[in-house]
């Protein structure tokens, strides 16, 4: 670790909080699932609060980040139509639920990650899934909505109307923090090195993982891709799953354990068992040393040696999906079945196969 006295960041501890998520899905009607999402962020804020003094105090670090699971305020459809899940799956851009947890982001002086399905009001009849991050003051400071998913709408669907509101900087946000440069991905996008490396040329040394993914004893391929993610772009990995999914007709204990954190060498500094809820997945992070690392010249920098202007014209030269499915003349189309997003790939492997 570098010199404490001549530090341009200081050393602070990341948590990835591996929690049940209570899922929301049984649930008849929007104030029903209102109620179990605020029961999620009462047991949020005693675990998070208990953490924060736990470690401050017995490993004499600070807690200054907190990773919370994959749509831990829902679980995520399972059958349900866009309009269903859109009533009660999904939270508004400023609800309760975000003052909620700004005030405990405020109280413990954190910054606080999570995921969840949210509703842009630039896009009212869709919603978007959400990795959000609230800084120490309360307020929202970076929104990624989720680039790829095969069930789900995504920016890219509407892609022009959305580069015209947020720029490419909203594709791909960058939050520039006291704690180094924050990022975020959900779930399974950490199978895409596209997608980490864009974050990364936008100057993320920190990349917070929100997931709800497959536990096991054997190296998964999630796991497999935090490893390469992390050594290929010299970062850090924040990763929160879930403990459980509750209340569905899927074994509860299916996406468990997995939450880590990774260094920039893809060695894991930390991580939690499977079985049950822990805070047990949480490192100091060196952003100085990290940031002399990056500088460091020799074969061994395989961020400095990326050829992207090569890269950028064989994917020119070779598009596979294209954006804008669901914009037609500047305006969003309705939201469309499962059935159309299955149509949708089956016609992208009849290209691929040709």
């Amino acid at each position: 670790m570098s010199d404490t006295n001549n530090r341009n960041v200081p050393l602070y501890t990341a948590s990835a909080l591996q929690i049940a998520c209570k899922a929301v899905n049984g649930c008849q009607d929007a104030e029903s699932a209102a109620q179990v999402r605020m029961a999620t962020l009462a047991r949020v804020q005693s675990y998070v609060n208990v953490h924060v003094k736990f470690v401050n105090f017995h490993n004499g670090s600070t807690v200054r980040l907190v990773v919370l699971p994959e749509y831990f305020l829902s679980g995520f459809p399972l059958g349900e139509s866009h309009e269903e899940w859109h009533a009660k799956g999904v939270i508004q851009y400023d609800g309760p639920e975000y003052e909620f947890l700004g005030k405990l982001a405020q109280s413990n002086n954190i910054f606080l990650c999570g995921n969840v399905y949210e509703v842009d009001p630039n896009f009212p009849d869709l919603y978007f899934q959400t990795c959000f991050i609230i800084g120490p003051n309360g307020d929202v400071i970076l929104r990624y909505r989720r680039l790829t998913s095969a069930f789900e709408v995504t920016p890219h669907d509407v892609l022009d109307k959305y580069l015209d509101l947020y720029g490419l900087e909203g594709l791909f946000p960058v939050a520039k923090t006291e704690l180094g440069n924050l990022a975020c991905i959900a779930s399974e996008e950490i199978m895409w090195p596209e997608l980490v490396r864009a974050n990364c040329l936008r100057g993320a040394e920190v990349l917070l993982h929100p997931t709800s993914e497959p536990g096991s004893p054997k190296t998964t391929d999630r796991q497999a891709a935090r490893k390469a993610r992390a050594m290929e772009n010299q970062i850090y990995i924040v990763s929160a799953n879930t403990s459980s999914i509750d209340d569905i007709p899927i074994p509860a204990y299916t996406c468990s354990a997995m939450s880590n954190v990774t260094d920039y060498h893809g060695d894991i500094m930390a991580e939690a068992a499977a079985g049950g809820e822990s805070m047990i997945a949480h490192a100091i992070l060196d952003i100085d040393t990290l940031r002399a690392q990056r500088r460091r010249e020799g074969m061994s920098n395989q961020f400095s040696r990326q050829l992207t202007d090569v890269y950028a014209m064989m994917y020119s030269a070779y598009p596979l999906r294209t954006g804008n499915t669901l914009l037609k003349d500047g305006k969003e189309q309705t939201p469309p079945d499962r059935e159309w997003f299955k149509h949708r790939q089956n016609d992208l492997l009849e290209r691929l196969t040709k």
